[in-house]
Order: C-alpha cells, then sequence, then structure tokens
C-alpha cells in the first residue's frame, strides 16, 4: 500500500467522515505535510515516516507550548507507529509572505515578543541541552558538506578551524540559557493577523543560548534586513528582557556580540545543513539562500579580531 493511501486510511479513520486532502508543503527534513478538509474545517496531517523521523519530541514540545498559553498547533490525535498527527491549521500564509517594508516593524516587534514570552514562560524540563559537543557538531556540517563537498576545497588547517569552532561554542555556552526553538524564523512564524501570530517546527528545541533564536529570526537565511532595522529590533528585545528578568547584561555592547557570535555558529550549521540537502537529498532550492548566509558571516567575521582566520578561509571560498 502507498504511503498516501495508509495516510486517507488513518484519517477516516480519525474522522469518521468524508473529508478531502491536499498537498500543505514539506520542510528540510522527511516530514510532509497535508491540509485536511471536512465539515468546512481544515486540518494538519504531519506525515513523518517513522524509520525516518520521531514524532514524540514534537509531541512533547507541542504540550508545553499550549501549557504555556503559546500559538502553537493543537494535537487532536497521533499514531506514533504509523508517523502521523493530526492538529489544528494555522493558515498558510508565514510572515515571509506577507512581510515587506509596511508591516516590518509591527511583525518582528510582535515575533519578539512571542519569543519572550516562550523564553519566561514554556517549560524546559526534559529539554535536550545545547552542550558544546551539539554545537560543534552542528558546525562540522559546514566543514564536511560546504567546504569539502559544495565547494570541493582541501581545508589545510583544519586546527584553525577546530579552534575558531572551540571559542565559538564557549561563548555560546557562557551565555544565560532559556528554551531555544532552534529555527525560529520567517517560514516558521504563521500570520494570522496583524496581531497575532502562530509557532510552528519547534520540534528540535533544546536548553541553550539566550539569542539563539533572536538571531534566527533577525538574521534570517530567508530574508535581509538592514542593520538600522537589525540593531533596533535588538536593542528592543534587550530592554524588555531585562525588564521581565530573563537577562541582567546591562552592557548592550557585551548582549550584541553575543547575539553576533551566536550567528556565527548558526550560520556556519546553515551552510553546512543547505549544502547537503542539496547533494544529499536532491534540494536544490536551497542553494539560492547560501550568497545571504555567506554575507552573514562574512562581515561578522571581518567585524571580529578572533574570527579573522575564518575571513581569510572564507575569502578564499565565497565566490
Amino acid at each position: 500500500m502507498h504511503r498516501i493511501e495508509i495516510i486517507q486510511k488513518w484519517i477516516k479513520t480519525q474522522l469518521n467522515h468524508s473529508f478531502t486532502i491536499e498537498a500543505a508543503s514539506s520542510d528540510a527534513s522527511f516530514r510532509r505535510y497535508f491540509r485536511v478538509i471536512f465539515n468546512n474545517k481544515t486540518y494538519i496531517l504531519m506525515d513523518a515516516p517513522p524509520d525516518l523521523e520521531r514524532i514524540d519530541h514534537f509531541i512533547n514540545i507541542t504540550k508545553k507550548l499550549v501549557n504555556a498559553e503559546i500559538n502553537s498547533p493543537k494535537i487532536i490525535s497521533f499514531d506514533a507507529k504509523l508517523g502521523f498527527i493530526l492538529m489544528t491549521d494555522l493558515g498558510s500564509q508565514t510572515f515571509l509572505d506577507v512581510v515587506d517594508n509596511s508591516n516590518a516593524f509591527k511583525l518582528y516587534t510582535k515575533a519578539t515578543h512571542s519569543l519572550l514570552k516562550i523564553q519566561t514562560k514554556v517549560d524546559t524540563k526534559g529539554l535536550i541541552d545545547y552542550s558544546s559537543n551539539l554545537l560543534i557538531n552542528e558546525m562540522l556540517l559546514f566543514t564536511e558538506w560546504y567546504l569539502k563537498k559544495l565547494k570541493n576545497f582541501k581545508l589545510e588547517d583544519q586546527d584553525m578551524l577546530s579552534k575558531i569552532f572551540s571559542l565559538i561554542s564557549e561563548k555560546a555556552l557562557a551565555q544565560g540559557r532559556c528554551f531555544v526553538h532552534r529555527d525560529y524564523h520567517s517560514r516558521n512564524l504563521m500570520f494570522l493577523s496583524e496581531s497575532d501570530l502562530g509557532i510552528l517546527d519547534y520540534q528540535d528545541a533544546v536548553m541553550g543560548p539566550l539569542t539563539y533564536d533572536l538571531v534566527s529570526l533577525l538574521k534570517d537565511a530567508y530574508i535581509e534586513w538592514d542593520e538600522d532595522f537589525l540593531l533596533d529590533q535588538v536593542v528592543r528585545y534587550w530592554e524588555n528582557s531585562k525588564k521581565v528578568g530573563l537577562i541582567k547584561n546591562e552592557d548592550f555592547s557585551s548582549f550584541y556580540e553575543d547575539f553576533e557570535w551566536m550567528g556565527v555558529q548558526r550560520h556556519l550549521k546553515i551552510l553546512g545543513v543547505f549544502s547537503r540537502l542539496s547533494i544529499r537529498d536532491k534540494k536544490d532550492q536551497y542553494l539560492k539562500n547560501i550568497p545571504l548566509v555567506e554575507k552573514y558571516l562574512m562581515h561578522t567575521s571581518e567585524r571580529y579580531k578572533s574570527l579573522h582566520p575564518l575571513r581569510k578561509l572564507l575569502d578564499k571560498v565565497v565566490s
């Protein structure tokens, strides 16, 4: 029986009613999403083949978000053996679909406020720790998939890069810690109204560095904002974080340095992930987003002396 037939059969047992089903989206993993329509209502079916993906993390994090009154999908039913989750539908418009210069301030202010709520309200018990090993292993994707396989670059000074990775990891782990979504950006924030948003794709959440989700949002691989806008949003987040007691750092320049260094870790990882998606998974659409990520890395590695060796490497690789 084909996978789509198994999906339809399972939905029928859950709804006990005639329905229609259409493709909703896919993502960078092996998960697929379908929109299920019945009784003039729509639902989302997550298809996560159990031999390739796990759904227990998604279910666990969803419970945490719902308990904290975060606007995430609510699970109606699931089958862990089959890898199916039926849940409420947050619509089809992402931030990336609707944002422009006229509404960016309002939307991103809402997004940073929602982020603060997540960071202060969501239970972090049982979350995986964003450890040094995890941070460094993510950056190693840059070496393996971006440098070696995408760029065919022979790395002669692995020790230099290892030292950079260790330094970045140390800086990240010195930050305050909280719930980290890990992909809090314009494609995973759903536009519900000018004053409301929904949160998706949080199944890989961990307990980790405070600035990680903020840099995911503002140094997004899919859309670029000018530095004035970015700085304004970071300052506002920093001020609001102090008001709610999330951070006690009175020095904004120090906080902004943490934010930028966290961005280096994330963007090294993303270059590796996007390269792997193209080479291994034949998802070449992510290649068009690589230049912006390279730009972020070039800019930040030039700004900080300790990252100059990384900048020199990028100068040889980035075309």
